[in-house]
């Protein structure tokens, strides 16, 4: 049996870079992928999320934009420990219905008494996310150095796909 993963796009197409997760997971559905892989474009809507990774997947991929502070376009590959997010933190994890915080999200979940199983994010550094808390300046679309790092975004969770498919654990499961 194969492991079930749920590729989650993460992001705000009205500002800016934020957008990234959303055009890769846009990307990704145009794509022929296993049977055992959900892509959704989850966009803003923590609550959907929440829902989705409560599904008991086995392997949840996040999709967003990462100011990390290198050059706009590089992607990374993150593994966040899911144990040291304490669904306390904050008393209750309330979701902004105009953002979507991927920690908030992973802290409700746990809260929910869901036990998320591997958690990765595959972000990309943005060049301009024009959202502060003060002002939202409304720019759709991803700038050149962001844009052309879909595809390379696209190859890895392609291959983290084909990875945890011939993990141990998925064969051990077959």
């Amino acid at each position: 049996m194969c492991p079930r993963i749920l590729v989650a796009g993460i992001g705000n197409i009205f500002l800016g870079d934020d957008g990234f997760g959303v055009e890769v997971a846009q990307r990704l559905a145009k794509r022929t992928l296993p049977e055992h892989v959900r892509v959704t474009d989850f966009g803003i809507r923590g609550f959907d999320l929440t829902m989705a990774i409560l599904e008991n997947y086995d392997l949840v991929i996040l999709v967003d934009a990462a100011p990390r502070g290198c050059s706009p376009g590089t992607v990374y590959l993150i593994e966040p420990d899911i144990a040291e997010i304490d669904p306390a933190d904050g008393a209750q994890p309330m979701l902004d219905p105009h953002s979507l915080d991927p920690v908030k999200v992973l802290q409700l979940v746990k809260s929910m008494g869901g036990r998320p199983g591997r958690v990765l994010v595959v972000g990309c550094e943005p060049e301009s996310i024009t959202h502060t808390d003060e002002d939202w300046d409304v720019t759709p679309g991803l700038s050149e150095p962001v844009s052309r790092a879909v595809d390379e975004a696209v190859e890895m969770i392609e291959s983290l796909i084909e990875d945890a498919a011939a993990s141990p654990v998925a064969q051990a499961s077959r």
